[in-house]
């Protein structure tokens, strides 16, 4: 690269004492301490700097408070919701493994918005808002995936809610409750309707799955439900309090979720260990596909988690894999995860995660190979309205990361 058209893509001093809110002299006192880096520029006296030092600086200067240049970054974001410890998962303090045997998702959900497990109850739609999301969904193709005929559903509900607008936790949770309804509810059914269980899980069943359900069926995906309800600052949770923080109402922060949840790296994800463990099941020999795919350098979606997250696996997988345990049918598929996983004992970083999980229930129960994501949504809407009360409470547009340009320079 030549000198000039290298200069074009670095800063110069003053630039990134603008961007890092401080004086010219403070630059050259950062490169003194060895945390910048600079070379001259082409006319021999400009000092010029990379942007990603600069960048890497403005990060460590604002965690926690936001960086000083334009009064941007991201600050730490303080939740009583989620915590991680321990290789357990936590709501309000309460252990997932715990509220998973003892308590459904309805009461999970009232936990996260409003501090009491009393505070649940069955979730109704409103009547018109469920009629205006099921002919909207009705309209989609029959190549429509769970997860469009979900945001279409969001869509249409919001539009039929002239009063959405409430930012108060006690509006929400009562906008929540109705639209995890209404989101059900406005899918196709595939098989009977249950009657008498109002539950979330009850509704949802026939509109994954023709199978009719058993108790231990019904049970495992209400866990599922659970387990997915929230997980912390993931991405999708981040998107949807970004978009509380400019006050965009609950709907609108739904589909703030919905959006970042459709990706491979996350709630999609399901869907690809969906087919990986369809794979290796029908193949009879999971370890000969687990080979093919480590041999081809290809990704082993349902294996493994962000690092640092758990030491030990993923609760998640370990409590919903249990709940499979005590479903006959399911006997099969668990069996072919417990080969693969014992094949994989060796890479502690690749032990099952909820994606694989949710790919066996849907894989045990005649599920479509998308049930797993329709889940995860469902679930996590719960989650990312919990998150949307705290930051209704937060200063407003508090999330500005400062960019820094590496792009062409102006003539």
């Amino acid at each position: 690269m030549a000198v000039e058209e290298r200069d074009r893509h670095r800063l110069t001093a003053d630039e990134v004492a603008r961007l890092l809110g401080v004086k010219v002299e403070t630059v050259y006192a950062y490169v003194s301490r060895g945390l910048l880096t600079s070379v001259r520029a082409a006319d021999g006296r400009t000092s010029l700097f990379a942007a990603d030092e600069v960048e890497a600086v403005a990060r460590r200067a604002g965690r926690g408070r936001g960086t000083a240049a334009g009064g941007g970054g991201l600050e730490e974001v303080r939740t009583g919701l989620t915590l991680i410890r321990d290789d357990e998962l936590f709501y309000r303090g309460i252990a997932v493994s715990g509220l998973v045997r003892g308590h459904g998702f309805e009461a999970v959900a009232g936990l996260l918005w409003s501090g009491g497990l009393d505070a649940g109850g069955e979730f109704t739609a409103d009547p018109g808002a469920l009629a205006v999301a099921r002919a909207a969904v009705g309209a989609l193709p029959a190549s429509a995936r769970t997860i469009d005929r979900l945001r279409v559903a969001v869509a249409a509900a919001a539009a039929a809610d002239p009063l959405r607008y409430g930012a108060d936790a006690e509006s929400v949770a009562a906008t929540a409750g109705g639209l995890l309804a209404t989101m059900v509810e406005a899918l196709p059914l595939l098989g009977k309707p249950i009657t008498g269980d109002g539950s979330l899980a009850a509704r949802l069943w026939p509109r994954l799955t023709v199978r009719p359900p058993s108790p231990a069926t019904l049970a495992a995906l209400d866990a599922a439900l659970v387990l997915t309800a929230d997980h912390g600052l993931a991405a999708s949770t981040v998107v949807a309090r970004i978009a509380a923080s400019v006050r965009a109402d609950p709907y609108s922060v739904v589909q703030a979720g919905l959006g970042a949840v459709d990706g491979p790296y996350h709630g999609l994800a399901s869907a690809l260990a969906y087919r990986l463990l369809a794979e290796a099941h029908a193949s009879g020999d999971p370890v000969s596909v687990l080979s093919d795919r480590l041999r081809s350098r290809a990704p082993l979606p349902g294996f493994g988690h962000e690092a640092g997250v758990y030491r030990n696996g993923d609760v998640r997988a370990r409590e919903l894999l249990e709940f499979l345990r005590d479903i006959p049918e399911a006997a099969a598929v668990t069996t072919t995860v417990d080969r693969l996983t014992d094949a994989l004992a060796r890479r502690p970083a690749l032990r099952p995660n909820i994606d694989l999980a949710l790919a066996a229930l849907a894989l045990s129960c005649a599920m479509p190979a998308d049930a797993g994501e329709g889940v995860f949504a469902v679930g996590r809407t719960a989650g990312w309205l919990a998150h949307a009360v705290e930051e209704y409470d937060a200063r407003p547009q508090r999330f500005r990361p400062t960019g820094v340009y590496v792009g062409p320079r102006p003539d």
